[in-house]
């Protein structure tokens, strides 16, 4: 059988800044808490300003989610 393919949105009712996270999380069936502490790991690890560019470049990518 086929697996349906899950689409990323932005989350619409889960969000701190622009529900990429939020959205990430439901995609993936895990708490959003999760991806966010796992977001804050990164851009630490990694220096914060690659994360932002990443970051702004998705909220501008993908979509929204429908309104529940």
């Amino acid at each position: 059988m086929a697996e349906k393919v899950r689409k990323l949105y932005r989350s619409s009712h889960d969000k701190m800044i622009a529900g990429i996270c939020g959205g990430f999380a439901e995609m993936m069936s895990i708490d959003s808490t999760l991806i966010r502490l796992g977001v804050v790991f990164v851009g630490i690890v990694t220096a914060v300003l690659p994360l932002v560019i990443v970051y702004i470049i998705a909220w501008i990518i993908i979509p929204e989610g429908q309104k529940d």
